[in-house]
């Protein structure tokens, strides 16, 4: 992973990385998963006055970076703002433990092993807005982090089976990390905002309200843990029965989700009365079924996988795969 800073204003910490990754001759736009179509033109046109009105400052940032990257602007809006709405290929696990003593954040990122190198750690600490670390496949948007509050937040995908004008589920991590302090705060803001793509947010705050959010462009649907449990969890597939029609077709490959929801769940459920970091570990890294045992020359695995100790003020990050990769701590919590 690369390890990146951003600071100052947007624009500028935009284009100082764009102005960097072409002084060492990377071009963002000659990238083989950098994709614009006509079509992905005009979705991201119909975005872009939605994101003006929620979220100016990251259009400050895109247009910072291709400032930078001496490349077109609109490109590179297209690419980022029609993200998540085309394609189905980022495959996850999340879930959130909680009692008195603890509240874990767990997530593995499960991609494609031909981009791993690319992949990103960020440290934001921009003005007027929540310092926060995250961890994301592209840039700018990001799939999961915790911020200076100890919010922490964390996507999984599901099929676009439809798409409408709105944020993406990257962009509405990175909105929440970015802006909110607390998951009643999160939950306002994704109760207003236009949503763009089908995806679940997992929220965890330091005052351990935890939920799942599934949400589609028309439904938003929040799950709390049951009377008798004190986790929530969620792969790449809808759970609720209000949004079973949004659920991944039988002959989608979408990595083994269901089987990856139920170990975690399972394992949760067995654990709830005595849970750990440890065994936050051994979940992700599957040690209780299958969760990242990928074959590797199939190009997929879990790329990295990280848990947020909110309580205690800490993140453990595997770059990798954590079956045969070791957790360790990201010290940089104090920074925030």
């Amino acid at each position: 992973m690369y390890h990146v800073r951003f600071k100052k204003s947007h624009y500028d910490a935009g284009y100082h990385w764009g102005s960097l990754l072409l002084k060492n001759e990377i071009h963002i736009n000659k990238q083989h998963t950098f994709k614009i179509t006509e079509e992905r033109k005009k979705f991201a046109n119909q975005c872009l006055p939605i994101y003006q009105d929620y979220f100016p400052e990251v259009l400050e940032e895109i247009k910072g970076i291709a400032d930078g990257q001496k490349m077109s602007y609109e490109d590179l809006y297209t690419f980022l703002l029609s993200m998540y709405c085309f394609e189905f290929n980022n495959h996850c696990t999340c879930f959130v433990y909680r009692d008195s003593n603890n509240i874990i954040f767990a997530r593995n990122s499960d991609f494609l092993v031909s981009l791993e190198k690319l992949y990103m750690n960020c440290l934001y600490n921009l003005e007027n807005s929540y310092a926060f670390h995250g961890n994301t496949t592209a840039f700018v948007q990001m799939e999961d982090g915790i911020n200076e509050y100890g919010l922490a937040v964390g996507l999984t995908f599901i099929y676009p089976k439809i798409k409408k004008a709105g944020l993406n589920a990257g962009m509405l991590v990175r909105y929440l990390l970015e802006k909110c302090k607390s998951t009643d705060e999160a939950l306002m803001f994704l109760n207003k905002v236009p949503i763009a793509s089908l995806q679940t947010l997992t929220i965890a705050d330091s005052r351990g309200h935890i939920v799942v959010v599934e949400c589609t462009p028309n439904i938003v649907k929040v799950i709390e843990p049951n009377s008798n449990e004190n986790f929530v969890v969620t792969a790449n597939n809808f759970n609720s029965l209000d949004l079973k029609d949004f659920c991944n077709d039988i002959h989608l490959d979408d990595w083994r989700s269901q089987e990856r929801y139920l170990v975690a769940y399972n394992a949760l459920k067995k654990l709830q009365d005595y849970f750990s970091i440890k065994d936050a570990k051994d979940i992700l890294s599957g040690k209780y079924g299958f969760m990242c045992q990928y074959d590797r020359k199939t190009n997929a695995d879990t790329v990295w996988s990280v848990i947020y100790d909110i309580k205690n003020k800490k993140i453990y990050r595997v770059e990798g795969n954590p079956s045969h990769k070791k957790y360790k701590e990201d010290n940089r919590m104090k920074l925030l």
